[in-house]
């Protein structure tokens, strides 16, 4: 028993470091702008939400529930930001595919199939994020570090699901880790891309100064 409450430890980990990744996406999506920011990940983060807490509570465990709970006000926060209102056709489509990925594979094959479901839209979800990191050399708003605790609390789910052999869970949860990953290096590199672009313009202009003068 003692040997499990470390697992239990690791899940609540787990959901500081979600609410982590979510508040830092959001502060900098408050101080730098929206640019680069999905509506399509972000408001499917949302609708996926509610279907892990409906998942929590059937499997009676408060830390899958918080998980998401916790996170809502700040999702919906960004997502306000996005402006939904003006690309309705976005959160419809987004609605409609959580229906098709999740809702309907539950009722009609349980709580298993729906979470396999759940894994393929986590990974389909993070898919426009990371589409417009690869065609965009501008990272504006993209937080880095956010989706780098994403990565890490992916980490922490595993393990947790792993002790708790919630099977669907952990097959989800790794799938979305690899694409957590993936969005966290090219979101670093994008920045450091800036940054370099930043300096060389810094010099130019320097040199051209003292040129003029």
């Amino acid at each position: 028993m003692a040997f499990q409450s470390w697992f239990v430890a690791l899940g609540w980990v787990a959901v500081a470091l979600g609410l982590v990744s979510t508040l830092a996406q959001h502060r900098r999506a408050a101080t730098l702008g929206v640019e680069g920011i999905s509506l399509a990940t972000w408001f499917t983060f949302l609708l996926l939400g509610s279907f892990w807490i409906s998942y929590g509570l059937k499997e009676h465990s408060w830390i899958i529930v918080m998980g998401s709970l916790i996170v809502w006000p700040w999702q919906f926060a960004v997502v306000i930001r996005l402006q939904p209102w003006l690309q309705w056709r976005i959160p419809l489509r987004c609605a409609l595919f959580i229906a098709a990925s999740c809702v309907v594979p539950t009722v009609l094959g349980g709580w298993s199939v729906g979470v396999f479901g759940a894994g393929v839209a986590m990974v389909i979800n993070r898919m426009p994020q990371l589409t417009k990191l690869v065609r965009q050399r501008d990272a504006t708003g993209v937080s880095a570090g956010a989706w780098t605790l994403s990565v890490l609390g992916s980490c922490l789910w595993i393990l947790y699901y792993v002790e708790f052999r919630l099977v669907a869970a952990l097959v989800a949860t790794c799938a979305a880790a690899v694409t957590n990953v993936m969005i966290a290096l090219l979101a670093s590199w994008r920045h450091r891309q800036s940054r370099d672009a930043t300096v060389r313009d810094e010099v130019f202009s320097s040199a051209a100064a003292n040129f003029a003068t």
